[in-house]
Formats: C-alpha cells, structure tokens, sequence
C-alpha cells in the first residue's frame, strides 16, 4: 500500500473510530498526520477520557483499518469516490469550522464542530468547484405551501444565475430548494447525515438519484452508516460553512435549521431570514432567530438573497416601491396647487395661489402644465381637478418628469 493509500485509510477509519467533527482527533492529525494519529488511538493514547472510551468501544466491535477497507470497496462499487485534504477538489473554505465555537452549549454535538477528515462523494462535478459559489437553503421538514413556493422560487434563481444551491435532502423546504435547481438546470448538492448507499429520507430517494446524475450527494460518513439524530447537527456545521451564506426560509420553534443558520452565523457567513406569517408555527423559529441575531438579514426573495452573497455593489437589489402615480413627480409648488384645488367645483387663480402659497405667476405656470397632464381642466369659474376619465388617461402617460419644464 502506498503512503497516500495508507493516509486515506487512516482518515477513514479515524472518521469510524469518532463522529465527524471531533476537536481532539483534528488536532492530532493536524500535529502528527492521520496515519500517526491513528496508531495512537489504537494503542490507547488518547488525550480525551469520552473519546479514548469510544474507540474502546468501537474497536471492540472491529478492526479500524479492515472497516475502512470495506468502505473504500463499498463506495467503489456504489460509484462514489473517498476526497481527502490532499485531493485537488477539496473544498478549502470548510477549514473555517476549526474556528467554530458555539457560545453557551452543552451538548457534545455543538462543542465538537471540527473541519471534516474527508468527504464521500456522488456524482462527477468536483466537490471545491461545486461549493466555491454556493448557497444553502434550509427549512422545515413540514413545510408550508408557502414556504415551499419561497424555497422552489429561490433555489430555481440562484441555479439559473450559476449558483450552486445545497441542502440537505430531507422533506419539505431542503427537497423544494433541490427540486428548483435541477429545474432550473442548474447544481444542486445534497449533504447527508448517513452513507451514500442509504439516503435518508427513503421517500427522496429519487430526488437524490437526480441529484447525483447532474449535482452532488456528499456525506461525511461511509457507506453504511445509518441516519442517527445527533448526525444531523454534525452534518449541518458542513452545509453553514462550506457554503458563502445560508438562506432559512421557514422554521418551528424546534427546528435543527435554525441550528444551521446558528453555525452560519458563528463562522461569519451571512445568515438570511425569509418572514412568513406570524400565526404560522412554522414561522416561529424563523422569526425568534431574526429577534436574537442582529447579523441575521431578513430577505424576501432572490434579489436580497444575491444581494448579500454576489459582489460588492454589483448585485444590489432593487429598491422596492410602489405603483408610480403621476403626482409623484411634481416640483412642491406644482403638488401644492393639486392639493389645494376643492374636491369638487373650481377655485379662482388668486384665491388658489393663496391657498396653496404661491404666486399667482408661478400658479398660472403650474396651472398650466398640470393642464397639459390633464391632471386639471380650466372652467369658466377657474381651475378644478379632471374628471376621473381624464385622470385615469394620466395615469397611462408618459411620467411627469418627461414634461419640459415640470421640475
């Protein structure tokens, strides 16, 4: 075996030995190498009491290095391939989760957010080119129509304008984001908590065979593995990291998205928030997670979500604004003269300037384009507001501003 097989094999069964993200195993493969690091723990030096009863444990039910074996020759017959560090297609930016530290947690599963040791990988896009301009999109399992519209609308948009949209493959928001991107014709990668040969959930298991014939399935764990809960949150610290923002477009108030969006946030990527009604429960999470992150940005659509990942100043979104009336374009004088004007009957020219602040000269001026936009109409008696056929016309006219002389 060479020396990059035997660094491979390591990795592989170091990942076997301890769940992904384990602090203390990243350490020591960053000091010593996976191979080193490996032999270590299988002489019983691990510098952690919980992980040095774990690989107890593990390597009591078998060989370390005869599991990963078995992996590397159950992925190749399942057509996936092992990506380590050394590997050109890693994805450098998932190296930002060694500085991950969740504030006022307990439970292992948020303490342990390590980079990965490697990847198993389906489908023939290279995983760091796929993830280079990426975006996760996340949400409820039991998501609304509502919400569901949201994630197929958002997904579909950043495929079709070259972003790769990730998730996680489950039911609900992460299916309708994958569904949108590969409409979309577009790159959509699905990061796993279990082996690539037993995707979870089954019901998808369609939707992950799409995915791999034009995206990416990715998991951390090897064939095999099953969909334990804990795996989840693991999981989740990839799909906020590896990607340059993470939209949560609906969310419970016990929801392991917003637990993506957290690790988003804690690794100093962007963290957009999509609102949704405020009687609908799975909008409470979504909402809370708006209230207690002030970095978190509440978006409504694809041109927010671009305008927070894409370029600086390019990708700006536009303004939104209603319905353009044509009073919005006069000067104050002009806006003070239709405002002035009664409701019904004619006022004279003196008494309008009057009432409205002006004088009489600049009143006739006015007066007299306001006419020309048929805004208002000269009588006998003076000047009134048009009729409403007349106003309906204005509406459809060329802007205010287009008129010489108006401003």
């Amino acid at each position: 075996m060479s020396a990059d097989d035997e660094r491979r094999l390591a990795r592989v069964a170091l990942t076997w030995l301890a769940e992904p993200g384990t602090r203390a195993v990243h350490r020591l493969v960053e000091r010593h190498g996976p191979v080193a690091t490996l032999d270590l723990l299988l002489d019983g030096g691990s510098p952690d009491g919980w992980l040095h009863s774990t690989v107890a444990a593990r390597t009591a039910a078998g060989d370390a290095r005869a599991v990963a074996a078995e992996a590397l020759e159950r992925a190749d017959r399942l057509g996936a391939r092992l990506v380590t560090p050394d590997d050109e297609e890693w994805p450098a930016q998932v190296a930002v989760l060694a500085k991950l530290r969740l504030p006022d947690v307990t439970r292992r599963v948020d303490v342990e957010t390590a980079p990965p040791l490697c990847f198993w990988v389906r489908g023939s896009w290279p995983l760091g080119e796929a993830l280079d301009r990426s975006v996760a999109v996340v949400g409820a399992r039991a998501a609304t129509g509502y919400g569901q519209h949201v994630a197929t609308e958002v997904g579909y948009g950043l495929a079709e304008r070259d972003w790769t949209v990730v998730s996680g493959g489950a039911f609900g928001i992460d299916a309708a984001a994958h569904r949108g991107a590969l409409n979309a014709g577009g790159l959509t990668v699905a990061v796993l908590a279990c082996g690539l040969d037993r995707p979870y959930p089954m019901g998808n298991a369609a939707l992950f065979d799409r995915i791999a014939d034009t995206g990416l399935l990715v998991s951390e764990w090897p064939p095999g593995a099953e969909p334990l809960r804990p795996r989840f949150l693991i999981r989740n610290r990839v799909i906020a990291g590896g990607t340059r923002g993470t939209v949560l477009v609906e969310a419970s108030a016990r929801s392991g998205a917003t637990q993506t969006a957290r690790r988003a946030i804690y690794t100093n990527r962007v963290a957009m928030v999509v609102p949704g009604p405020v009687t609908s429960a799975m909008s409470v999470g979504a909402h809370e997670f708006l209230r207690e992150f002030p970095k978190a940005r509440l978006v409504t659509g694809l041109a927010h979500v671009l305008e927070e990942v894409g370029r600086i100043g390019a990708d700006l979104a536009p303004l939104t604004r209603g319905p353009q009336r044509p009073a919005d374009a006069l000067d104050d004088d002009a806006r003070s003269l239709l405002e002035a004007l009664p409701r019904r009957g004619a006022m004279g020219v003196d008494r309008l300037a009057a009432r409205a602040g002006v004088d009489v000269r600049t009143a006739l001026r006015k007066l007299s384009l306001l006419e020309e936009l048929s805004m208002v109409v000269r009588r006998d008696d003076g000047y009134g507001l048009a009729p409403p056929a007349k106003a309906e016309r204005a509406t459809r006219a060329p802007a205010a501003t287009e008129v010489p002389g108006l401003a």
